[in-house]
């Protein structure tokens, strides 16, 4: 065979073409691995890359303000006819601290906050007659209030001691028990409508003691200590109290129950009930403890005055404004500060609105934390 000879210049420009079209081949295979893996990248962060502090401009909607140190105050306003005002602004307030303006942070209107509601129910000698009345204005008024996967409650009896007949649950039905199994338990010598006849022997002399007094400081304290303090976090917390409100028997005094229901952040509602043919409903003192942590407290003569005052608390604990702020007083030193709202709006202070608030409230400390509230657990 013969091979014809072949001149160099075509040799080279063969070569030169070769190598031409091996660098287009590399660069468009380069361009589709990059434009794989870029596509792989996405698929395995879909979430957009954060930008640094210095990139956010300052007047776009992502620079957010926070604050970890904010006091919030829960208040209702009604007028002179008890009618709710649900329509104020945060310019139509001033809130002082100690005396001290504070600068609101925060103003709103929460009427679909979640409740823990602790019932607490005086079963002495003074409620064995109205005792029926209260628990089926109690069931009524937790059937009523209670929203499924929300809101929780417990209901307790006391004497001279605290019973927990049910802690806190969603559950309307074990309430319902709970509160079909509180009952009035006779002292040692008890003959009806208050009466006690000395000298008949006692079946447990502790017991029918506590039995035929009466604890009510004890029992705030220990439900504001033990239960709601412990409740779910995030919720607006509340006692409702049944009693005629004299205390026989407490070993911790009003003032006590008070500072400990203002450390739970809890609202302490009084229904002031009782036999009054028998016995005496002190409404000084029912009054004192509810104003100070920020509820009411009602005196109802009748089963109609009863459900009426369950009603109110129940919009009480809806229609409520939430105002929060920094305090001025960086202080963590556990001091109690007082609180006053002002309305400054002219045309509402024409109204004379009545602002009901809790009176202050404890700084924080730099001490041992206090134990973390608990988280919902729904009920199976």
């Amino acid at each position: 065979m013969q091979y014809r000879e072949v001149s160099r210049p075509v040799v080279m420009l063969v070569l030169v073409f070769l190598l031409l079209c091996g660098g287009i081949a590399s660069r468009t295979l380069s361009a589709k691995n990059e434009s794989n893996t870029q596509g792989a990248n996405a698929f395995a962060s879909p979430s957009p890359t954060p930008r640094n502090r210095e990139e956010v401009p300052q007047d776009s909607d992502e620079v957010i303000k926070t604050e970890t140190n904010l006091t919030n105050i829960f208040f209702t306003a009604a007028d002179k006819n008890k009618r709710f005002i649900s329509d104020l602004k945060a310019e139509d307030i001033r809130i002082f601290e100690d005396g001290q303006e504070q600068e609101i942070f925060t103003f709103q209107t929460n009427i679909d906050l979640p409740l823990s509601l602790a019932i607490l129910i005086d079963t002495s000698a003074s409620e064995e007659r109205t005792l029926p009345d209260e628990k089926e204005a109690a069931r009524a008024f937790l059937e009523s209030v209670l929203r499924p996967q929300k809101d929780e409650a417990a209901v307790i009896s006391f004497t001279g001691e605290t019973t927990l007949e049910q802690g806190f649950t969603g559950s309307i039905d074990r309430l319902r028990r709970a509160i079909d199994h509180v009952e009035f338990v006779p002292p040692s010598g008890y003959i009806g409508g208050g009466v006690v006849v000395n000298g008949t022997p006692p079946i447990s002399g502790t017991n029918q003691s506590l039995a035929g007094s009466t604890a009510i400081w004890d029992a705030v304290w220990a439900t504001s200590e033990e239960l709601i303090s412990q409740s779910a976090e995030h919720t607006r917390r509340a006692l409702i109290l049944l009693t005629d409100g004299v205390d026989t028997s407490s070993r911790m005094k009003m003032h006590d129950a008070i500072d400990r229901a203002q450390k739970a952040d809890a609202l302490i509602y009084a229904i002031g009930i009782g036999d009054r043919y028998s016995f005496n409903v002190n409404e000084g003192d029912l009054r004192k403890i509810a104003e100070k942590t920020g509820g009411r407290a009602y005196f109802p003569r009748h089963e109609r005055d009863l459900r009426d005052a369950f009603s109110q608390i129940q919009r009480d604990l809806r229609e409520q404004y939430l105002v929060a702020y920094s305090p001025t007083n960086k202080n963590r030193d556990g001091s109690y500060r007082k609180i006053e709202i002002q309305v400054i709006n002219p045309a509402l202070k024409q109204q004379n609105l009545k602002l009901n608030y809790r009176a202050g409230y404890f700084a924080k400390t730099d001490g041992p934390q206090a134990p973390a509230t608990r988280k919902r657990v729904q009920d199976q």
